[in-house]
């Protein structure tokens, strides 16, 4: 949220996420405010590299641009800093010099020049190649050109490069020479130096400038290197362009607002996989260790602060390997023995309800989306009152009236939910068959645990949550109004209410606090209501094959708006790019003029032959990328390199196992007669470049087993003096011998066979010994043999 944005009078805002100048995200408009609540989450992968992370708060105009009201910008190396907790930003101002983006690639040298009459001089060459990654101007490529300059105390000699049209990568190849200092007689010095005073006050500059053409040029950023750093070597190096010294200093930023944000960045160095093969072998077989408090598994949630910081690599990394129903029932069978009381059965925030948690997000994704979607749909487009609290009532409201579309709301979505088994994936089926078992094992004289074992989950941590939060869940894409959002709080208290219901023989509506809903729920006291809760619990928990019906259902996995290249052949003018509404299913990718008309295109997902990125200088346009199939290729452009990031990865991983997927592949576009890329001039001539490596296998979940056991060894190294307090609680007599006098340091420690733990320490210590070394030497030889911009060295960013 924010607070105190000027101009001082109620407007309508909005925020955007950048990456440098690039929007990835923005929020929903918050009309008529002076301190906007957005309550929005994001989250998403990093694809390229970037210098800051920006907010922009905007004041949103019908007839006018928009207006940037200020932007709060952290740099990518503070972020750690602010990682993990909610911070206040004070607004800064937003001008011209202070908003850049890209890299320039410089090679500079001093040069000895002997002149006719035997007098030297120093020359300085100063090459511009290339730039990358500069800002759209105003949605569009830019004109970039460059100013190369020799500054001093009494000198400032400028030249320019010539204007690149439309192209954010521009190829200058420029050379430029300046003069460094004054001639010399050979013959007076047996070596030339050059002299350190004009060394010490000269420096190189170079601007990059958008050409205005009519209007002013537009600053795009610069660089400044210090003649002095060359001594008498050449030396070539990329270089991020900063802001101007003096861009933001004459402005006051304290009134202009202020920004909340709480930021999670998390980078991973990841090795290849051979480097992890001890480690996840280790935690692989975490479900055969008995007990299973010995295991690696269990022990990195013991070590880790915030047991969520182990719960999410590790069951992605354990679905990722088909491991983790057995881990489940382990943890929980041990979660059970602790549990005195049936109707407490999994209600804390242990190991295992975490894990199922993490689980249900990762695989139900689709589940949700089909079973609640439409009817979540209609509650926030067409909302009506629903306010039952009679403190909260509004002026005119008849509460009766209230109750009714509640009850027609909460009517719908239990409607949906207990017919819905037939989605339910298999995955969570398996592990709700488990945890019924368990439970039924656990109590064996209370007929109705085996059903309340499944309904604190799929009722209460499932359903119940994504009503309540449909943005989170992806259902919705922004976060609802305040009254849509109570409407929502109400149908998931009745949700839950309703799940819990069909797990006991009788209501139990002492138990509410709020009157108003005990009142409410006396019309559910109905037989049905309860045989319908148990028979789809007994329908989500069983191990038996769904209908093939189900089976044969296409998985929706991504839909969005993007541009593609028009497809028809036209006789004058050039192609246009057209904005439609593209939809990929695991049977055919489609696009369509709006969302939810018919398709007007359709490749069926086996059709497609590749899918990579277009080089930019096919139609000077950024974030494209191509679908290669029987027909021509499908240019695409993205909104931004997220997004074109996600749509590759998603149409990657569902056409992986097509048989007939091209080896070869042009990065550029065929245009005028040949391609681009490789200048042949045949349409069907063989790609020149080889294609994307592999990429995950499934389809509907997205798991980097590498990137996963790189998380888990960070959170070990981390947590090391925690693996070496452990270990020393295991080896201490007080800790199986005895009772404790005291508490101490080991008290909050799982440890139910010393010996086992122990050993499993040991095994966990030597392997996160050996990859601190493997690390070691890998940033060793990133440091001493990379300057800025060599090759990309294997790091991948993460935001929310």
């Amino acid at each position: 949220d924010a607070k105190h944005l000027v101009p001082n009078k109620m407007r309508d805002f909005f925020c955007t996420i950048n990456l440098d100048q690039e929007e990835v995200f923005r929020t929903q408009v918050v009309e008529k405010s002076l301190s906007p609540y957005f309550g929005e989450e994001f989250y998403f992968e990093i694809p390229r590299t970037f210098q800051w992370l920006s907010f922009y708060i905007y004041d949103k105009s019908v007839l006018q641009k928009d207006l940037r009201i200020g932007k709060v910008s952290i740099k990518k190396e503070d972020l750690c800093n602010y990682t993990g907790k909610e911070n206040w930003f004070m607004l800064q101002p937003v001008d011209s010099n202070s908003e850049v983006q890209g890299k320039v690639h410089l090679e500079l040298k001093l040069n000895e020049l002997i002149t006719d009459n035997g007098s030297v001089c120093q020359q300085l060459v100063v090459h511009i190649k290339e730039c990358h990654g500069l800002p759209l101007i105003n949605g569009q490529n830019c004109d970039p050109y460059a100013t190369v300059s020799l500054v001093g105390p009494s000198r400032n000699d400028q030249k320019k490069t010539k204007v690149k049209k439309k192209t954010s990568n521009p190829q200058f190849n420029e050379t430029f020479y300046f003069e460094v200092t004054r001639s010399s007689s050979y013959t007076k010095k047996s070596q030339f130096q050059v002299e350190e005073e004009d060394i010490e006050k000269l420096e190189v500059r170079v601007d990059l400038w958008n050409n205005g053409n009519l209007v002013q040029d537009v600053f795009l950023g610069e660089i400044k290197v210090p003649v002095k750093v060359l001594k008498n070597d050449s030396f070539q190096a990329w270089y991020l362009l900063q802001p101007r010294e003096n861009g933001n200093k004459s402005s006051k930023s304290d009134d202009l607002g202020s920004l909340r944000l709480n930021i999670c960045y998390t980078e991973d160095c990841v090795l290849p996989s051979e480097y992890y093969a001890s480690l996840r072998n280790l935690l692989l077989k975490s479900a055969d260790v008995q007990p299973i408090s010995a295991s690696a598994a269990y022990i990195l949630s013991e070590v880790c602060r915030d047991k969520y910081d182990a719960v999410l690599p590790l069951v992605r990394l354990l679905l990722h390997h088909h491991k983790l129903v057995p881990f489940v029932a382990a943890v929980a069978e041990l979660d059970l023995k602790d549990t005195q009381e049936a109707n407490t059965i999994f209600r804390g925030n242990s190991l295992a309800t975490r894990c199922v948690d993490e689980m249900m997000k990762i695989v139900g994704k689709h589940y949700l989306k089909v079973t609640l979607k439409p009817v979540i749909d209609e509650i926030c487009e067409s909302p009506k009152p629903c306010e039952i609290d009679p403190i909260k009532l509004r002026e005119g409201d008849n509460v009766e009236i209230n109750m009714e579309n509640l009850r027609y709301y909460v009517d719908k979505v239990f409607r949906e939910i207990v017919r819905s088994s037939i989605s339910c994936p298999t995955l969570m089926c398996d592990v709700f068959y488990s945890l019924r078992h368990l439970a039924a094992k656990r109590f064996p004289n209370d007929p109705h645990v085996q059903y309340s074992a499944v309904s604190s989950f799929v009722f209460l941590r499932f359903f119940a949550v994504a009503v309540v939060s449909p943005h989170t869940f992806h259902l919705r894409p922004h976060h609802p109004d305040a009254q849509t959002s109570r409407t929502l709080t109400l149908i998931s208290k009745a949700i839950q209410t309703l799940g819990s219901w069909g797990s006991l023989t009788k209501s139990k509506l002492s138990s509410f606090k709020e009157t108003f809903m005990c009142e409410f729920f006396k019309t559910f006291q109905e037989e049905k209501f309860t045989e319908s809760v148990k028979k789809f619990l007994d329908d989500v928990s069983s191990t038996e094959s769904k209908e093939p019906s189900g089976v044969s259902e296409p998985v929706h996995l991504k839909e969005g708006e993007m541009y593609k290249r028009a497809q028809g052949r036209t006789r004058i003018g050039k192609k246009n790019f057209k904005k439609r509404w593209f939809c990929l299913t695991t049977r055919e990718f489609t696009y369509h003029k709006q969302q939810d008309k018919e398709p007007i295109f359709t490749i069926p997902i086996k059709n497609i032959l590749a899918v990579e990125k277009l080089d930019e200088s096919s139609f000077n346009k950024k974030n494209m990328f191509q679908v290669l199939h029987g027909e021509k290729p499908l240019y695409i452009q993205a909104n931004n390199c997220v997004e074109a990031s996600e749509w590759i990865e998603a149409l990657c991983r569902v056409t992986r196992c097509n048989q007939k997927r091209l080896s070869f592949y042009h990065p550029s576009a065929f245009l005028n007669g040949n391609w681009l890329c490789c200048k042949a001039t045949m349409e069907n001539t063989e790609g020149c470049a080889r294609c994307t490596a592999d990429v995950p296998a499934d389809t509907q979940i997205e798991i980097d087993g590498d990137r996963e056991t790189e998380r888990i060894y960070s959170l070990f190294t981390i947590n090391r003096s925690k693996l070496q307090k452990l270990e020393e609680a295991c080896g201490s007599i007080a800790v199986y011998q005895g009772p404790r006098k005291e508490p101490d340091d080991y008290s909050n420690f799982t440890i139910e066979d010393s010996v086992a733990t122990f050993h499993t320490l040991q095994q966990i210590i030597d392997i996160v010994e050996k990859l601190n070394e493997s690390h070691e030497k890998y940033q060793k030889k990133r440091s001493s043999s990379a300057k800025y911009g060599s090759e990309e060295n294997p790091i991948v960013g993460k935001v929310s």
